[in-house]
């Protein structure tokens, strides 16, 4: 159980963790290269701790001096037969870009996860992989991959944007005889052509992205991995509904693909800056500074979802402090998340604001300015749901979560940094 308390303001400064998703892609790629590649602000999250594990697992050595990795791989097609069932634990990212890896290999591997990632649909990712020739023992997990023949390229119009499937087809385009195609229904987080293109790859991008066979990848010496947006929307959306707020965060990634929560809250009426932009290695940071703000309800969809899929819980918490109704069109997508995410937030967001939130079809309606109250609640083992609902009950009455120990999925220390702010 953890208990968290209203607060009146947030003000001051803060540093929040790497980015998850840049983490996850700068330990695969570096363990595809023959030097030795430094990666610092790795986020030590168990997420992508999995993937450190599954990845040394095949065959790379990786070692962790202090607050840095630094990987060495064998190069390309030097990944190595595992000895032993890969365990992606929680993670989505890990097993579904692995997957698109070790799909163009020529020895076999076998994937596991825990009892959440186990319920999370891969036949998205298998089957255009089976496309391309790959060899799967069943759309589920446990999973086994068999030995590929020679992978061909396809073209492949994307049903729904996904990040992840679009990494794992990249990934196994490298390996392929002739060019992969990719064409997304909208913008996803493009992390990974943006680091492939760092290592060397031949990709380009236009309406759709094309990834080119290759024999080599070429590292950089070092990556910088910048702080993690979807981390910093959380206190984003506090200092935003908390009154007499003014908060620093420093050095957030503002990737075009991941700034959906700031056009949105920008949308509603939210006030900030961004300052001291930099870039490093394709990817751009900057220093953010919010205010209080008076929000008002909006209509959002389309393109916008994508590039804020995984904020849309803490988004719909500030949507109850706005005024007026809030909708999120189309975002059936978080039923198939680390928890059913729709649901989460309609049976237990309402227990603090009854009557606020509801789902008609795949949109989120959020009916602003209720009554919020102290409740007991569940996180349904969801690391973003359990914030979200630590945020909410931090701006109204209270909360109780039955389980905290789940943002330790991608953001270890949110209740260390939750104190200090208090």
């Amino acid at each position: 159980m953890k208990k968290i308390l209203p607060i009146k303001n947030l003000r001051g400064e803060i540093k929040v963790p790497g980015d998850k998703s840049i983490s996850h892609r700068a330990i695969i790629l570096s363990a595809l290269c023959n030097s030795t590649v430094e990666i610092e602000n790795f986020l030590f999250s168990a997420d992508c701790l999995s993937t450190i594990e599954c990845v040394k697992n095949l065959g790379a050595e990786i070692k962790i001096v202090g607050a840095k990795v630094f990987v060495t791989g064998n190069g390309l097609r030097g990944l190595k037969s595992p000895t032993k069932i890969l365990d992606a634990g929680n993670s989505g990212t890990a097993l579904r870009l692995l997957l698109g890896l070790c799909a163009a290999q020529k020895f076999s591997t076998t994937f596991t996860g825990d009892a959440s990632l186990s319920k999370r649909p891969i036949a998205r990712v298998i089957n255009p992989l089976q496309k391309m020739g790959a060899n799967f023992s069943q759309k589920n997990l446990p999973i086994k991959i068999l030995p590929a023949e020679n992978l061909r390229g396809i073209s492949y119009k994307m049903p729904i944007a996904s990040a992840q499937v679009k990494s794992a087809l990249l990934l196994a385009g490298l390996y392929a005889e002739n060019f992969t195609e990719i064409v997304e229904p909208a913008p996803s987080r493009n992390h990974t052509e943006k680091m492939l293109a760092a290592f060397g790859a031949k990709i380009e991008i236009s309406k759709s992205i094309k990834i080119f066979p290759t024999e080599t990848l070429n590292a950089p010496e070092k990556i910088i991995v910048p702080n993690d947006i979807s981390s910093a929307a959380y206190w984003i959306v506090l200092a935003s509904i908390l009154k007499n707020s003014e908060l620093l965060i420093k050095n957030i990634g503002v990737n075009e693909t991941r700034t959906g929560i700031l056009d949105a809250l920008k949308f509603m009426g939210a006030k900030f800056e961004l300052i001291n932009k930099k870039n490093s290695g394709g990817e751009f940071s900057a220093d953010l500074k919010i205010f209080s703000a008076k929000l008002h309800g909006v209509e959002l969809g389309g393109k916008i979802i994508p590039r804020m899929i995984d904020e849309i819980p803490v988004l719909a918490v500030a949507a109850a402090f706005a005024e007026g109704k809030t909708v999120i069109k189309n975002v059936g997508e978080l039923r198939v998340k680390e928890s059913d995410r729709l649901n989460a937030i309609v049976q237990e967001f309402n227990k603090i604001s009854h009557g606020s939130f509801e789902v008609e079809g795949d949109n989120l309606i959020i009916h602003g300015g209720g009554k919020k109250n102290f409740a007991q609640v569940k996180t349904f083992g969801d690391h973003r749901i359990a914030m979200s609902l630590a945020i909410f009950g931090a701006a109204a009455e209270g909360v109780e979560l039955d389980n905290s120990d789940c943002v330790k999925i991608s953001y270890p220390k949110f209740f260390d940094f939750f104190q200090k702010l208090i």
